[in-house]
């Protein structure tokens, strides 16, 4: 079996909690499925929100379904730096101490005192493809990519392990620009 993976750029995206999406978008809001993700029951939604930082507003910001138990916004560094947020580098859901914003919405608006990051870069494994790879959960690797005249091996990645997971790898806008990412590019973990 190949060691490589798909490496896809993950864009800025909000996700929220049913509660904030009732506040953003109306009374018993639900989120409209607008496409599938590479992740299984991950989906874009039709729904967009304009994220509010103390420099400027960001626009037309997608959100990611389904609904979470958090509320937060994944911006890239140099999104945060424009709009004034300072967003820590850090995995979904490692949310404590991080960025603070508002969220406004078609039917209403909300302040989150934090949650918003800088994702960490990460490959998604299932267990299988994990051990046929010779990586656990948490592991930091280091991944080349093969791209056309930016080639590059990025470190402090972390994987993650999970049978809910389909084998790919995430960076952000900031990261794929770096490196002319394109559809269909392909990543390995090597050793340093």
């Amino acid at each position: 079996m190949s060691k490589k993976f798909i490496v896809e750029t993950s864009a800025r995206h909000v996700h929220v909690t049913q509660e904030h999406l009732e506040i953003l978008f109306g009374k018993g809001a639900a989120l409209t499925h607008k496409k599938d993700l590479s992740q299984p029951g991950q989906f874009a939604c039709e729904e967009r929100v304009t994220i509010v930082g103390p420099k400027k507003e960001m626009p037309n910001v997608s959100i990611l379904g389904p609904v979470r138990p958090e509320t937060q916004v994944e911006l890239s560094a140099t999104d945060a730096r424009s709009i004034g947020i300072a967003a820590p580098i850090r995995e979904s859901g490692d949310l404590n101490g991080s960025g603070a914003c508002k969220i406004i919405g078609p039917a209403g608006e909300i302040e989150i005192s934090q949650g918003v990051i800088v994702a960490k870069r990460h490959i998604h494994l299932t267990p299988e493809t994990a051990a046929e790879m010779g990586v656990k959960d948490k592991d930091i690797v280091w991944v080349k990519l093969d791209t056309n005249g930016r080639k590059a091996v990025l470190g402090d990645v972390v994987v993650r392990v999970s049978p809910k997971y389909a084998p790919a790898m995430h960076i952000d806008t900031d990261e794929s620009n770096a490196v002319s990412a394109f559809n269909g590019l392909e990543g390995e973990i090597v050793k340093l």
